[in-house]
């Protein structure tokens, strides 16, 4: 046999090989179709990534905005200012100013902020992440007079490890946090005054613990006093937290644990103090609270537009009673001016700002049934409604005050979609819609400080961001500053169908849903449905907007011949009014559970298109739960499910969570066994996908274990897919996120035949 044909064989030979064996499939010879979805294409290329501006930073009196941008020739990061309206681009910090002395790189500028008079640039750089986001790095001051550059923390810090740096309102001290003490460092001279000395592992000073960092969204510990004197601040005493321990398998010859101070459901959360310190350092003075320190929660404070007072937001451990009080800075005196209470759990309020020459503040809450934006005077004698209208507020976007405006989001008419409106600051006349009609969809808003410009983002489902530069009130655009038009040209040249809207009557109430359709869909035939869940309080599945990533691979898998389909149940954050939104208190899982199955059964009667007999659910952490309880409890109608980092047993969460959506479980035991899915898995009929990051801070590993040993118990056959090390968005890793879905569709397609019948 000559060379060459014992080549040519081997060449064909190793041609089946990679033909026959998944995943093995190089890229040269992978399928040139444009409109067919690949998880490659997806996960593993940036061809469908969207197009952004990253953040800017409005100038104080709304003239414009500052921006970083990359150097000319790619030679580091340079900061660049646009004037409005003609966008005059001028670079007011160049890549030079930005290189430290000795170094060959401008610093990588992760964040930055101006002094007060502008003659200073406080960098955020070198990051690291804690828990969630990167908020441990390194600072430098750069003096824009002469341009010196140089790094705060003295000699002895070592790197990545200041926190929340800011300027005092003067601009010649900045305070930061290092390894839970708080510092003030004076510009000038470098002299470093230490104002706290207890920070420890479990003395948590100027910043938080898990628990507050992942349930209150606050990591950012202390507040400069107007005058720049005193800095208020937060004090956690965790020393009562167990440590949970996550153990790493793979990155050492010897395995070794990773403790989080994790307080469990019925655990007492950290002892929460307030205090004010003077500046030049000494005592402190502790704000007079109320009650059991370890039984309270202060998710929220600042001064109140002065510098003798501080505002504070003090929940009781049940959360559904915050009480807004007023301590004097100099004896921590503390009065309630204000207290909103709800049957169910009061939420922690953002939207707090003074006005009318400080002598009110904004306040927002449900205490009609909607939620309502209110004015509240000092003294809490006054209580007035701004937005007297059946409709809720999403949030708000600007207050302006000279102007006599608050500009929030809203969507009284549709609860899939976000829109801009604006009222009278006095509570006069009606709402205006700003957001144009012509584009139905989901709004986001930057607006400058004076509410003369906005950088609004617009959206709709499967079709990807524009951002524009907007003049309010008229919404005229001035600019688009990203279109996303090579992403647009990408999906057009996809086999899709358009998401299509509908609600589904329940019997107690209608639920808003979605689905997606093959391409080649055929009304005659019958198809399999997979549903997208997630059903909890922290977020709606049914939105009209940009799906991204999770778009697109559901888009996949209808050209593979599934209907993906997704319905809100009650107890989702939409605006559907306070009772759609709390009927599932002390009942998570429950009534959520009730919803998705009686939608599921309403669907299939309504659509004969839907094939009963191939319905399958999926979601992620409250959704991987949500899966686990419609498998469990209502095995008739789910033939397949898979479930990502659940919860299984409502036990095993944090207290403020849990015990905000649930109650006290000393009160409520009976619900919390109700609402866990571990408790009804002995139900299990169907196929069940289990997936679970072992790093998962969290919702822990635990959680699988602990639904793993009672499927052992009940003889139930399941798979299992853990990933070493991963946190709880398992994407830690190279291939993690593709490796991620090419699970799900492989258990998918092997366990719910696709394609219409």
């Amino acid at each position: 046999m000559s060379n060459r044909i014992r080549s040519r064989r081997l060449y064909f030979i190793l041609l089946m090989i990679i033909l026959l064996v998944p995943g093995t499939l190089p890229a040269q010879v992978a399928t040139e179709d444009l409109s067919e979805l690949t998880l490659e294409r997806i996960y593993s290329s940036n061809e469908f990534q969207a197009e952004g501006i990253g953040s800017l930073k409005w100038l104080e009196d709304g003239t414009g905005f500052t921006r970083v941008e990359p150097a000319p020739n790619g030679q580091g990061l340079q900061i660049v200012q646009y004037l409005l309206p003609g966008g005059k681009r001028s670079v007011v910090v160049t890549a030079e100013q930005l290189t430290p002395h000795g170094s060959e790189t401008s610093l990588e500028v992760w964040d930055y902020t101006w002094s007060p008079n502008k003659n200073k640039l406080l960098i955020f750089t070198n990051t690291e992440r804690v828990w969630r986001y990167n908020t441990r790095g390194d600072y430098w001051v750069l003096n824009m007079q002469n341009d010196d550059l140089h790094k705060l923390g003295g000699e002895e810090a070592e790197p990545s490890t200041l926190m929340f740096a800011k300027f005092a309102p003067v601009g010649n001290r900045v305070a930061y946090v290092r390894e839970h003490n708080i510092y003030v460092e004076h510009l000038a001279s470098g002299r470093i005054t230490q104002l706290t000395h207890d920070g420890s592992e479990d003395i948590i000073n100027g910043t938080f613990d898990w628990a507050y960092e992942e349930e209150f969204q606050i990591r950012d510990g202390f507040r400069w006093s107007p005058d720049g004197r005193s800095i208020a601040y937060w004090r956690l005493d965790a020393s009562g937290i167990r440590d949970f321990l996550m153990i790493n398998n793979t990155d050492s010859l010897y395995s070794y644990t990773i403790p989080v101070e994790y307080p469990k459901v019925g655990t007492a959360p950290s002892e929460c103090k307030i205090g004010v310190v003077p500046i030049s350092g000494g005592e402190t003075t502790w704000m007079n609270l109320p009650g059991d320190l370890h039984d309270n929660y202060v998710p929220r404070m600042e001064w109140a537009a002065s510098s003798d007072q501080i505002i504070l937001q003090r929940m009781n451990r049940a959360q559904n009673t915050n009480r807004v009080m007023i301590g004097n800075a100099d004896t921590g005196e503390l009065k309630t001016i204000y207290t909103d209470r709800d049957e169910a759990w009061v939420d922690v309020v953002d939207d707090w700002q003074w006005y009318d020459n400080d002598s009110k503040f904004t306040w927002v809450s449900e205490r009609d049934g909607w939620r309502h934006i209110y004015s509240i005077s000092r003294d809490g004698s006054n209580v007035t409604k701004l937005t007297p209208w059946p409709m809720d507020i999403i949030n708000i976007e600007n207050i302006d005050t000279e102007g006599g405006w608050i500009y929030y989001i809203a969507s009284p008419d549709d609860p899939t979609q976000r829109y801009l409106y604006r009222s009278r600051l006095d509570g006069s006349g009606n709402p205006q819609r700003l957001s144009p009609a012509s584009q139905p969809g989901t709004h986001s808003y930057d607006i400058s400080p004076d509410a003369s410009w906005a950088i609004q983002t617009y959206s709709s489902a499967g079709t990807p961001p524009v951002t524009s530069l907007v003049q309010l009130p008229n919404h005229n655009r001035i600019r688009v500053l990203a279109n996303n038009k090579e992403l647009k040209q990408k999906l057009q040249q996809l086999k899709r169908r358009p998401m299509e809207f509908f609600r589904v009557d329940i019997g107690e109430v209608e639920l808003d849903g979605y689905m997606i359709k093959p391409p080649n869909f055929d009304p005659n035939k019958r198809y399999p449905v997979l549903f997208h869940v997630y059903g909890e309080p922290w977020g709606q599945t049914v939105l009209d907007e940009w799906g991204g990533s999770t778009y697109l691979w559901h888009l996949m898998l209808t050209q593979k011949g599934y209907i993906v389909m997704s319905v809100d149940n009650r107890g989702t954050p939409a605006p559907r009014g306070r009772q759609w939104r709390k009927s599932i208190y002390k009942k998570i899982g429950v009534i959520s559970s009730h919803d998705q199955a009686a939608a599921a059964e309403a669907i299939m009667k309504r659509y004969s298109f839907v094939d009963p007999s191939r319905i399958g659910i999926w979601g992620w952490s409250g959704g991987g739960a949500m899966t686990l309880n419609m498998l469990f409890r209502y095995p008739d109608i789910y033939k397949t499910g898979m479930a990502v980092a659940p919860v299984t047993d409502q036990h095993l969460y944090d207290n403020i969570y849990e015990e905000r959506y649930m109650g006290l479980p000393w009160e409520n035991e009976e619900a919390y066994e109700e609402a866990s899915p571990v408790n009804f898995a002995e139900n299990l009929e169907g196929n069940l996908l289990l997936m679970h990051g072992t790093g998962d801070d969290n919702v822990h590993y635990q959680n699988s274990e602990v639904l793993i040993n009672e499927l052992i118990r009940h003889n139930k056959v399941f798979t299992m897919m853990p990933y070493p090390n991963r946190s709880h968005g398992i994407y830690e890793g190279a291939n993690t996120s593709r490796h991620v879905r090419e699970m799900l569709t492989w258990y998918l397609m092997e366990n719910l035949p696709a394609g219409g019948r």
